[in-house]
């Protein structure tokens, strides 16, 4: 780390299963300064504050002022409130996605951190999958693209939707994927598992063609994670899990025909795709210090902001029953 890098004094807000994974990567990162994690759990808050030799506040509030950097991984319904106390201190932040279910108070916390000079990062941690990123590079005019990302459910995410729980990384990848705005949308759910939706299947047509499907689910025992991307000349298989592609290309084909019957040969040539593999939370995490000390955000506000709009639209019509 260069010496005149500043190296911010960070913070866990909420130490659950994914706030528990922002405090060992924190842990590991030499450039940041771990002080304090903070839980409304006082028995899991000073657990995780001794496993780690850092301060336990019961109230995040306490915390603000001896910190640079936070991350931010209550519950969706507290997202803004934290948020926004922690943007009026003066902290920089991560919130995990998605940073609101309301577009109102997500614009208004991006609006707060320019006005006050901070970065306001969301987490959306697959866009660090180095699969992901090298997609940017293999997807060239895309025709089709299926997305599904299912598994089994888990209670401590009952109360959001599995549009906001899982499919938004999708909606994110193919959006930045697919350079159309939305022409159609269509969307059909249900809730197996709890009062909101569980599973829900969207179809999307873009303006320039291209048609996308997203499955997810949250009521599937076999876990599932995929992307398959259907372009004009070659098609994209991603496994999210192992972090492999696999590229498939027409390399010949003909047809024979006789008295008896007609044949069809084809051949294809597959590509296996290896990708660096880190972690993806470390690498988001180091791009929040790195924009700290003067590097260029990676993903616009707008883009955060339009990956949420469409998550919210979905949900929309899956309680409405419209087109």
């Amino acid at each position: 780390m260069p010496k005149e890098a500043k190296k911010p004094r960070v913070g866990v807000i909420g130490v659950g299963r994914m706030g528990q994974f922002h405090v060992n990567v924190y842990s590991e990162m030499p450039e940041v300064e771990l002080v304090g994690v903070s839980d409304v759990n006082p028995v899991a808050g000073r657990a995780v504050a001794e496993k780690y030799k850092v301060e336990y506040f019961p109230d995040f509030r306490r915390m603000l002022g001896k910190v640079d950097m936070a991350s931010v991984a209550v519950p969706t319904k507290l997202h803004y409130e934290v948020a926004r106390e922690a943007l009026l201190a003066g902290v920089h932040l991560l919130v995990e996605k998605p940073i609101s279910d309301d577009f109102g108070h997500a614009r208004e916390l991006f609006d707060l951190a320019e006005k006050n000079g901070l970065h306001l990062h969301v987490g959306h941690v697959e866009r660090f999958n180095g699969a992901v990123q090298e997609l940017q590079r293999l997807v060239t005019d895309p025709v089709l693209i299926q997305c599904f990302r299912m598994g089994p459910f888990d209670p401590r995410v009952k109360d959001d939707s599995v549009v906001l729980d899982l499919m938004i990384h999708d909606l994110d990848i193919v959006l930045n994927l697919v350079d159309s705005e939305v022409e159609t949308l269509s969307a059909v759910s249900s809730s197996p598992m709890s009062k909101v939706e569980d599973v829900v299947n969207v179809q999307m047509r873009f303006k320039n063609g291209c048609v996308a499907t997203f499955t997810a689910s949250r009521a599937t025992q076999n876990k599932l994670r995929n992307m398959s991307i259907s372009c004009m000349k070659h098609y994209v298989f991603l496994n999210f899990a192992d972090q492999e592609i696999h590229v498939h290309r027409m390399a010949s084909s003909a047809h024979e025909l006789s008295r008896q019957q007609l044949r069809y040969k084809e051949e294809l040539t597959t590509e296996k795709i290896f990708v660096h593999r880190d972690n993806p939370l470390k690498l988001e995490l180091r791009h929040l210090v790195a924009c700290i000390n003067g590097a260029e955000r990676g993903v616009s506000v707008e883009s955060e902001l339009k990956s949420l709009r469409l998550a919210l639209d979905i949900l929309e019509l899956c309680r409405s029953g419209k087109r």
